[in-house]
């Protein structure tokens, strides 16, 4: 299949990355990649669907992997796997000489292992500049579900459900596969319900996953719903006050630099120095502005907040407000600027992801949670907007029925934009700005 052909069938299938921002997987595919990095590091505490989904599908993943690797004319893929995902590795090992072009990279249990920076520089030993894609190193990546939905892609089937992990405070964690568009709250009752009355839900893994509510849904980027005590650091941390964190760190901040020397992006060459942000901030935005200007590079990681600061001081969630602050204003990050190739001691300043888990207060909730089938839904509510760009633009009216994988809604026309589709058998029930809920019909 050609490229061209390729990133049609995607954009109206409506592949995305099944994670992160969701950047439509038809714009980051180009023949200007030599390597094609296959993201199985999942480097976030309790979330597991990856590792299984490639396991499960492992056949089905490195065929679309080849034929990715011929549309874009890359010459070599890499499945990058963290090593003590080990029936995940041993389902590669068996099959993977049957793929000339793919090969097998082994990662560590390191906390962000799966940021496309990090693991482009693991992997293959190049450096991406602040504000450059991937491609200009030669690199794409693209993660194992999103593969998954290439495979599906290239035999007719466009994207209507997800995987995702539910874990935490549920009497049965699981990872299970459910329709776009499916309430959070079914998700916790068909793991068993709650067995905490104080809980707080997360939507995505402890670190960067965002509070939320069970009336919220399940989109093309939902790879966990965690249901977490209130009081434990994973939650209290996402609700830090940015005025109280200015007060505490203007008090209290005794400049240790720790959460730069294990800031994922400082260490991997970039210019981000949450002690500096700090500094300035507390002296009222005097002394090394190139700090706040650097902070714009900053991967929401969370390391600083969550594992660094000896104090408990809250270094992104200042950063955080920095940057929603530069959007408000329209202020762009600075181009032009060079990452590191190499950093002092990098070696030594990576975190490990069991020793995080325990710094959370989840290492509880670290269990098993098998894939599991059967979960059925009578209403959906897909949201026209599941990814980086511009919504689609509904293509249906209340009263239609739809089956499953019908278009819904179009991509915008000349924009960064995906096909929606309908991801149960219904009727159309409502249509708004946001989203088009679809009902079983009785």
């Amino acid at each position: 299949m050609e490229l061209a052909e390729l990133k049609e069938l995607l954009r109206k299938s409506g592949v995305v990355g099944a994670g992160g921002a969701g950047f439509p997987t038809y714009a980051k595919l180009t023949d200007k990649a030599d390597t094609i990095i296959l993201n199985c590091a999942e480097c976030e505490p309790l979330l597991r669907l990856h590792r299984q989904v490639l396991e499960l599908y492992t056949d089905e993943i490195l065929s679309a992997f080849t034929e990715v690797l011929k549309a874009t004319g890359a010459k070599r893929g890499i499945v990058a796997v963290k090593e003590h995902y080990v029936k995940t590795v041993q389902a590669l090992e068996s099959v993977i000489g049957d793929y000339s072009q793919l090969s097998i990279y082994k990662l560590e249990s390191v906390y962000p292992a799966g940021d496309e920076i990090i693991l482009i520089k693991t992997v293959t030993g190049r450096t991406v500049n602040p504000g450059e894609l991937p491609a200009s190193v030669g690199v794409t990546v693209v993660n194992v579900e999103t593969m998954y939905n290439v495979w599906r892609a290239l035999h007719g089937n466009p994207v209507t459900d997800k995987f995702v992990t539910v874990a935490g405070e549920v009497r049965n964690p699981i990872t299970v596969c459910v329709p776009i568009g499916t309430k959070l709250s079914e998700l916790i009752k068909f793991a068993g319900g709650l067995t905490s009355e104080s809980c707080a839900v997360i939507n995505g893994g402890p670190m960067m996953g965002k509070l939320t509510s069970l009336s919220d849904v399940v989109t093309k980027t939902t790879n966990a719903v965690l249901a977490l005590p209130e009081k434990s650091p994973a939650v209290t941390s996402k609700k830090v006050s940015p005025r109280i964190s200015l007060l505490r760190a203007m008090s209290v901040c005794c400049q240790c630099h720790t959460c730069t020397d294990l800031c994922s992006r400082h260490v991997a060459g970039y210019p981000v120095e949450p002690h500096m942000v700090m500094r300035v901030l507390s002296n009222g935005g005097k002394g090394n502005t190139n700090a706040i200007a650097g902070s714009m590079y900053c991967s929401g990681c969370g390391l600083c907040q969550n594992y660094s600061c000896p104090q408990g001081l809250s270094p992104k969630t200042l950063i955080d407000e920095l940057k929603a602050e530069a959007r408000r204003n329209g202020i762009k990050p600075v181009k032009g600027l060079k990452a590191l190739e190499h950093t002092e001691n990098e070696e030594y300043r990576k975190v490990s992801v069991e020793r995080l888990t325990m710094r959370l207060g989840i290492k509880k909730y670290d269990t098993e949670a098998p894939v599991t089938g059967g979960f059925r839904t009578d209403r959906v509510k897909i949201n026209l907007s599941q990814h980086i760009g511009v919504p689609a633009k509904p293509c249906v009216k209340v009263g239609d029925a739809v089956k499953k994988g019908q278009v819904i809604a179009l991509a915008a026309e000349n924009s960064l934009s995906v096909d929606i589709h309908a991801s149960i058998d219904g009727k159309v029930t409502e249509i708004t700005e946001k989203y088009i809920a679809v009902t079983v019909l009785s």
